[in-house]
């Protein structure tokens, strides 16, 4: 009991907020084990222990990664947003540059002497969402100088989009909506806004160009955007990973086949990752679905509620960005899963199996609890201030009483 209580009192902040990790955590456990049969047999000799052995480690370090971050005053990350900007445009760089290709694309780099890879773009997600917020934050007043919003927003959000778009058009897309959100909270004039959205179809163009001049650099994925979205547009029913999912939800039902009984999983591909909403369905039902659907929007309502909270305009920003970075990502991929948008290679947050998202993710909690702890501490400033005006108006009505009617009233 008394460790129940010690860990209770350690973990700071929003406890609905640590409730949904949690919720999140054992959700990811049960679905990567239930989905990565195939994965066992071809990689790892039919353990099936293996894929999950390694998935929970890298879920144990994520947890303790949004421990360490979350104590951290969150004002900190300020300070290191334009650190973590300058070394995410070179990482990206060399990505595109000089990486293989994995799956069709050029995301990660192979860290040398451990034999993992790192997936550079979830690193200029949270260095551009933590740089933005600081540049909107800096500046109180409502932002119409051209020179305050073109420089040092605008630019570095096209910098970072057009570096992860042509290997990763659909997180260049989410982030770059995000950022607009950003702006608009932030109360930049829409005029900036409106050319941010410009700009960003320019740099969109000038990729279709650079694919049509260099075909033979094979960098710029354009032969998947477009299948995917002649899929998505010609075909009624979806391409066979789309048909293979709505299957597995069907075979859901209100209930679910139950936990391991997934039959589309020897079929889905990536049923671990980008798919695994459909076996979460499969195996838990339609009702398994929804509850998962409602824990993100908890999700989002926790973060509402922080960015009326914050009293500091970076905190309310940084919530903000990074709640929405994971709510839009978690929306999109179920979103895939029954067919409402095109296929999108996005994962589903704190439950897909794999390294650096996971990792990621649990430091975007991480830094959203770091603002919540400062806004409960805050709070609860206020709450005793108050009381103490309370009790200095009290003892001001009583010594008038005294003086006007005396000792005896």
């Amino acid at each position: 009991m008394n460790i129940a209580a010690r860990i209770f009192a350690e973990l700071r902040g929003d406890r609905a907020i640590w409730g949904i990790i949690v919720l999140l955590s054992l959700f990811s456990i049960l679905a990567v084990y239930s989905s990565t049969g195939t994965l066992a047999y071809r990689f790892h000799g039919g353990n099936t222990e293996a894929p999950l052995l390694k998935h929970g480690i890298i879920l144990m370090g994520g947890l303790v990664l949004t421990y360490i971050c979350h104590l951290m005053d969150y004002m900190n990350y300020k300070k290191l947003a334009p650190f973590l900007l300058l070394v995410s445009i070179p990482l990206l760089v060399y990505t595109l540059a000089f990486t293989e290709e994995l799956n069709e694309a050029r995301r990660w780099i192979q860290v040398p002497f451990v034999g993992l890879t790192f997936q550079t773009s979830d690193l200029a997600e949270l260095a551009l969402i933590l740089y933005v917020a600081r540049e909107i934050s800096s500046k109180k007043d409502y932002i119409k100088d051209f020179k305050s919003a073109f420089l040092p927003i605008i630019i570095p959000i096209l910098i970072i989009c057009g570096l992860i778009a042509p290997a990763d058009l659909s997180t260049a897309i989410v982030l770059f909506i995000i950022c607009m959100i950003m702006m608009f909270i932030g109360r930049v004039a829409l005029q900036y806004i409106f050319l941010l959205l410009m700009l960003g179809f320019v740099v969109f163009s000038l990729l279709i160009v650079i694919h049509q001049t260099f075909p033979e650099a094979n960098v710029i994925r354009m032969e998947t955007w477009k299948s995917r979205m002649s899929e998505f547009v010609t075909s009624p029913e979806g391409g066979f990973q789309v048909e293979q999912s709505k299957i597995a939800i069907a075979n859901g039902g209100w209930i679910g086949l139950g936990p391991g009984n997934s039959v589309q999983r020897n079929y889905l591909p990536a049923s671990y990752s980008d798919f695994i909403y459909a076996i979460i369905c499969e195996e838990y039902g339609v009702i398994g679905g929804f509850i998962l659907i409602g824990i993100y929007v908890l999700l989002f309502v926790r973060i509402t509620s922080l960015v009326t909270k914050s009293a500091k305009a970076f905190g309310a920003m940084v919530a903000l960005g990074l709640g929405m970075s994971l709510i839009v990502q978690a929306f999109a991929n179920i979103a895939v899963s029954v067919h409402l948008i095109p296929v999108t290679g996005l994962t589903l947050p704190m439950i897909s199996m794999g390294g650096t998202s996971i990792l990621f993710t649990c430091i975007a909690f991480g830094i959203i609890l770091s603002v919540s702890k400062y806004v409960e501490i805050g709070s609860k400033t206020i709450s005793s201030e108050e009381k103490d005006y309370k009790n200095l108006v009290n003892s001001e009505e009583k010594d008038f009483k005294n003086l006007v009617f005396g000792d005896d009233l």
